[in-house]
């Protein structure tokens, strides 16, 4: 009994020694990092570094969303809006949407593009080329870039989440085998593919609409670029609106003889045979009734 005692202590002593000289290195590490550091981390595996290292590079860039509108006076805007379409081509960009509509017999219209974000300026000089006046010019800029990191944090965080279930899924399998586990499980795996989905689906667009910046033109037809005379008083738009009232007014004119011949008319017929059925019999009867004192 005094001899099971003597060992187990012998082997507490022993014990205390060896985390006594563990302490000191494991102080001296502690003191080597500087303050407001974090400490070194253990080498980690190669693709884990090199993902570490691409994800801080990615990060030094910058991403920015940018867009611009232009409202432009041009002399023929169906042809503008083909030039507008060859030069888009030419700057590796595409035509995201087109609409052409007619106003007081003139065509104009609206198009958005996608150009390169580091060649906009090319295009907006190259666009604003085409105007006989440039009515106003607008653009924004959005930094994405904090967004897309908080992005690709959550996304790192729910593929390790993944991972976990996949294991999980696999010792269910193995151990217990029951369906309702293996049930639970998979619904809480197929939620957090969704979201992964979601999220990577987010960021595509992030970096879709940094890559390309957007740009929306108006096209503004100026039939009458050249005035007959200077300042802004142009006999011939004086002329084309007197022609554009009288054609408005023969145009009412005619509708309104057309409704008063198919509609007014034969209302008013409808609506006045029962007055003249009214009539008619109050005048008989006043006819024959027979005259006082005859």
């Amino acid at each position: 009994m005094k001899t099971k005692r003597t060992l187990v202590l012998a082997f507490i002593l022993l014990f205390a020694l060896a985390v006594a000289a563990c302490a000191p290195r494991a102080a001296l590490r502690t003191a080597e990092v500087p303050s407001g550091q974090e400490q070194p981390l253990p080498p980690s595996r190669e693709g884990v570094t090199s993902f570490d290292v691409t994800s801080a590079k990615a990060s030094e860039e910058r991403m920015i969303v940018r867009t611009a509108q232009l409202s432009l006076v041009v002399k023929d805007a169906e042809a503008s809006l083909a030039q507008i379409k060859s030069m888009v081509k030419e700057l590796d960009g595409y035509v995201v949407d087109t609409r052409m509509w007619r106003q007081e017999d003139q065509l104009r219209g609206t198009v958005t593009v996608r150009v390169p974000s580091e060649s906009l300026d090319d295009a907006l000089a190259q666009f604003k080329a085409l105007a006989v006046k440039v009515e106003s010019e607008s653009g924004s800029s959005q930094d994405v870039t904090e967004q897309y990191s908080d992005l690709g944090a959550q996304l790192r965080n729910l593929e390790a989440t993944e991972k976990e279930l996949l294991e999980l899924l696999k010792t269910v399998r193995e151990k217990t085998g029951k369906a309702e586990d293996i049930l639970a499980v998979h619904r809480e795996l197929t939620s957090i593919r969704g979201q992964i989905e979601q999220l990577k689906g987010r960021m595509q667009y992030l970096e879709r609409t940094s890559a390309m910046a957007a740009v929306t033109i108006e096209l503004i037809p100026d039939v009458l670029a050249r005035p007959i005379t200077g300042g802004s008083w142009r006999p011939s738009a004086t002329v084309a609106s007197a022609l554009r009232a009288l054609l408005q007014t023969l145009r009412f004119l005619v509708n309104a003889a057309i409704w008063i011949a198919l509609y007014v008319l034969p209302v008013a017929v409808i609506v006045m045979i029962p007055f003249a059925i009214a009539w008619l019999v109050w005048r008989r009867r006043r006819r024959g009734k027979p005259v006082a004192g005859a």
